[in-house]
């Protein structure tokens, strides 16, 4: 058993969400967001090297000591399963490990809001869940994906690196392809993805013109596309899309974008008030007709109104999710407030006022 297995039980006896691995200090794991150590002894070098190669075959072994990164997944049996990122720094190698459930969670459990479920419904378009690093981008993709597989029949191909959660067959065939393993790059994979006949694609991260292109493509022939984008915001996304074009081209792929376009789920991570777990919150859009326009004309400056006019179809603004949590006493003003986009107006709202003392 390789040593580091230890150190991954731990983990997942406390329910840590990620161990970190650096020389000089000890194992050290995220723990509802914050950082604890696993013991008191720090990791030296002669340990980080052993703790790390015991988990690398010889190609991946290579290509980490060729380019000093590396990113791929490891099962650890059938208790859960890891994305790992080994890095190297001024101190030597190191690596963060993040926790993969062995199940992949139900839209239920997630308590997604019915909007984003929607989405799932939906035969064809664009879906973009954005946010930052650690956000639960990826569980709520996941989710998604399961619900479609237990409530239709079709073919659900995923593009990732690496593949995080694994979904067995239930009422759809899933192809699942990790980029480095079973396609050279994303670009390559998304291109023959029309040839596999999928129903419904997932492609880990949108990088750069080609594979955005591509993806709306893809969405605007007849096929469901989610992908990541890391964003803050739904405005913030369509600008990110439209901006990696050069500016002759960002006329056409507004237009692209405007047709294509289902939803953008724009979601962070916040500490529970009691600090026993973390919850998602979610500002979420629909492709209206009135987004539709918006994007075409070059006015995402009114993505934020039409959001909170369009409560109809499930649309919420962030700040308005975060004030919800507040004021059901989920989470702590001073965190809401951290997360909040308008931080002045959301000053002034009167259970965060209350909370911080200034009302």
């Amino acid at each position: 058993m390789p040593a580091i297995d230890a150190l991954f039980d731990q983990l997942l006896a406390r329910g840590g969400s990620d161990l970190h691995l650096s020389i000089g200090y000890p194992p050290t794991i995220r723990l509802r967001g914050r950082l604890e150590p696993l013991r008191e002894a720090p990791v030296d070098a002669g340990e980080m090297q052993r703790l790390l190669d015991e988990l690398l075959d010889d190609s991946r072994r290579r290509e980490f000591a060729e380019h000093h990164d590396l990113d791929f997944a490891y099962a650890y049996g059938t208790k859960a399963r890891f994305r790992a990122n080994y890095l190297t720094k001024t101190t030597g190698p190191g690596a963060v490990f993040r926790t993969i459930p062995s199940q992949v969670p139900s839209v239920q459990a997630l308590g997604l809001p019915e909007a984003i479920v929607r989405l799932a419904s939906l035969r064809a378009g664009l879906v973009l869940v954005t946010g930052p690093t650690g956000s639960g981008k990826s569980t709520t993709l996941a989710a998604l994906v399961s619900h479609i597989n237990h409530t239709r029949a079709g073919h659900i191909l995923t593009i990732e690196d690496p593949v995080e959660f694994v979904h067995q067959p239930v009422r759809c065939q899933v192809t699942h392809r990790e980029v480095g393993l079973d396609t050279p790059s994303f670009a390559d994979a998304i291109r023959s993805a029309g040839r596999e006949n999928a129903d419904v694609i997932l492609v880990g991260e949108l990088r750069g013109q080609e594979t955005m292109r591509m993806a709306l493509q893809l969405a605007s022939f007849g096929v469901l596309v989610f992908a990541t984008v890391h964003t803050n915001s739904a405005a913030a996304t369509i600008d990110r899309f439209v901006n990696a074009f050069p500016a002759a081209q960002q006329p056409a792929i507004r237009g692209m974008l405007s047709d294509a376009l289902a939803g953008i789920v724009a979601q962070q991570l916040l500490r529970t008030a009691d600090g026993r777990g973390r919850v998602a919150v979610h500002e979420i859009l629909v492709g209206t007709l009135g987004v539709a326009s918006a994007i075409r004309e070059s006015k995402t400056s009114m993505i934020p109104s039409l959001i909170q006019a369009g409560g109809r179809e499930g649309m919420q603004s962030l700040d308005r999710a975060l004030q919800k949590l507040v004021e059901a006493g989920t989470v702590s003003a001073r965190d809401a407030m951290d997360k909040a986009l308008d931080k002045e107006a959301f000053g002034k709202v009167p259970a965060v006022r209350a909370e911080l003392g200034e009302g």
